[in-house]
């Protein structure tokens, strides 16, 4: 492709991640998250779930040097996919800006908070608490049940290929859809 197609070219850089994106959300969305983990079925609690199953892909997206660019484009699809969310509860165009900035606040302290987690042994279910039911501690055997799904995501995250997580093939989480 020629320097002058690529800075004129009509097709979206960041599309190739719509794949992982869209595998993220589904993944987000099964039914076990909330059955029998008790994530409550609301928009703060399907956004705490998708923002939870994000940042473990982000986690080990950031274990491929070379996938920055890929992350930085997975990223702008969370934006604008929140954005339109955003808008189409009701949001007015005067604070989406201020709202998303706080939910990429919120994504970011996730991503951290999981990453203190499961790679350098802070302790999972107080994460769980704070970032999925915001700080109201749910039964003992709910929160046993995310812990150990997430763990067990996060394991098998590390086993995949970096190139089939890109294309949108993630592992099955255990849950139901």
């Amino acid at each position: 492709m020629s320097f002058f197609s690529k800075i004129f070219s009509r097709d979206n850089p960041n599309a190739k991640m719509q794949s992982l994106y869209n595998a993220i959300v589904s993944e987000g969305r099964q039914l076990g998250w909330y059955e029998e983990g008790q994530v409550p079925d609301s928009l703060d609690g399907r956004f705490d779930m998708i923002a939870a199953i994000f940042s473990l892909v982000l986690i080990r997206l950031e274990k491929d040097d070379e996938r920055g660019q890929d992350m930085a484009w997975l990223t702008e699809i969370f934006i604008k996919d929140m954005d339109g969310q955003l808008r189409q509860i009701g949001i007015g165009d005067m604070i989406v800006g201020k709202h998303v900035g706080r939910m990429m606040g919120a994504l970011g302290g996730r991503v951290g908070a999981y990453r203190e987690a499961l790679e350098q042994g802070a302790d999972l279910r107080e994460a769980i608490v704070r970032n999925i039911f915001r700080g109201n501690k749910p039964h003992d055997a709910a929160l046993d049940i995310l812990a150990s799904r997430l763990t067990a995501y996060h394991a098998a995250l590390q086993n995949y290929p970096t190139d089939a997580i890109i294309a949108g093939e993630l592992p099955a989480s255990g849950t139901t859809a």
